[in-house]
């Protein structure tokens, strides 16, 4: 569901039975356009936009979220109580954040498709047995491949971030932040810093580790980059997540790049992007032409022009309900960047582990 920034033989995108945390820590208080075919039904809007100018990034702390404007639907069911809280490594690693954050600004400030690809990550590990790192898992001491060596997770990257986050944390507080925990913060981070601050929020921490991982858990719970409407809502549905939660994490595909390979069935008859694609190997073209560097709404609008590459992008224009929500993100300043905070932080409460399941790593790479 989300970019695939690095090679990939497919391009995929985006359980849950979430348990209290032990209270083990006391928590705070606190370019060029193309043309993609047009599903049903048509919409008719303008063809061309002004394309947003990039924010410069900031260096100061995140700030507290303001409050959300209301959106086009009544929120769907939420997911149970998880146990997680806001600034829950406040007493024993009142660092954590800070780490995690100064290790995604320096990947993001030297490759921004790394930031991508870490925001890309943590759907990818929610979606596959809670959001618990088992992505980033090479090994489990079982002879079955990890969620790492199925086809959708060859074209994921940043795994180098959580070894470096993880390294440093390890000597500021031996045993104590999950590589789970990692993982949601560097998402949050990663939007930050690729939004030009315009998505900052905080993200409830506590989740534990997992120990299982495998490569066909990935293939059965990851939408593919054909899927159809439907399809995209029941997999969301089952990870407590709603049809608006769905078209608003979509438009994380307005950053990253994407191999050729993973939208050749529709490759749109435009002849920059055929000339890029017909090179030989398998190259990587933006996903969004307009601002590939940026995380904002103009994804929305290279789904209403049709401009998009994967047939679960143009999918959002199917129904009635899915293309009002998908005009509403494209046309009302700062709607999207609100749902997505909020979108982000439910996605994290995902199939979280606790004590009984779970473990805190010493290596994000391998369980204890």
């Amino acid at each position: 569901m989300y970019p695939s920034p690095s090679p990939s033989p497919t391009s995929y995108g985006p359980s849950m039975n979430p348990s209290p945390i032990p209270p083990s820590h006391p928590p705070s208080a606190s370019s060029q356009a193309y043309t993609s075919p047009s599903p049903s039904p048509s919409i008719p809007i303008p063809s061309t936009y002004p394309a947003p100018s990039p924010s410069p990034i900031p260096s100061s702390s995140i700030s507290s979220p303001p409050n959300y404007p209301p959106t086009s639907l009544s929120p769907g069911p939420s997911p149970a109580p998880s146990g997680l809280s806001v600034g829950y490594y406040k007493y024993s690693c009142p660092n954590a954040e800070s780490i995690v954050r100064e290790a995604v600004k320096s990947a993001t400030d030297s490759n921004r498709g790394t930031g991508a690809g870490l925001i890309r990550l943590f759907f990818h590990d929610c979606f596959v047995q809670g959001c618990d790192a088992s992505v980033l898992l090479n090994t489990t001491g079982s002879t079955q491949p990890t969620e790492r060596a199925s086809a959708p997770n060859l074209s994921l990257r940043g795994f180098e971030v959580f070894d470096s986050a993880k390294a440093a944390l390890e000597d500021a507080c031996p045993g104590d932040v999950s590589c789970a925990d990692i993982v949601a913060f560097a998402g949050r981070d990663a939007t930050y810093f690729l939004s030009g601050n315009a998505v900052d929020f905080d993200m409830p921490a506590g989740r534990y580790d997992g120990r299982v991982s495998l490569d066909s858990k990935a293939l059965a719970n990851l939408p593919p980059p054909f899927a159809s409407l439907q399809e995209l809502k029941d997999m969301f549905a089952a990870k407590g997540l709603d049809t608006e939660d769905m078209v608003t994490l979509s438009g994380a595909r307005t950053v990253g790049r994407s191999h050729c390979s993973s939208f050749s069935d529709r490759l749109p008859p435009n002849a920059s992007l055929t000339d890029q694609c017909s090179g030989g190997g398998d190259p990587t073209v933006p996903q969004d032409f307009v601002t590939p560097d940026g995380l904002d709404s103009q994804y929305y609008r290279n789904v209403l022009n049709h401009e998009v590459l994967f047939g679960s992008d143009a999918a959002l224009l199917a129904s009635n309900q899915t293309a009002d929500m998908v005009r509403d993100n494209a046309f009302t300043p700062g709607l999207w960047e609100a749902k997505f905070k909020a979108a982000m932080v439910k996605m994290g409460r995902a199939g979280i582990k606790t004590s009984t399941n779970g473990e805190i790593r010493k290596k994000c790479w391998m369980v204890n």
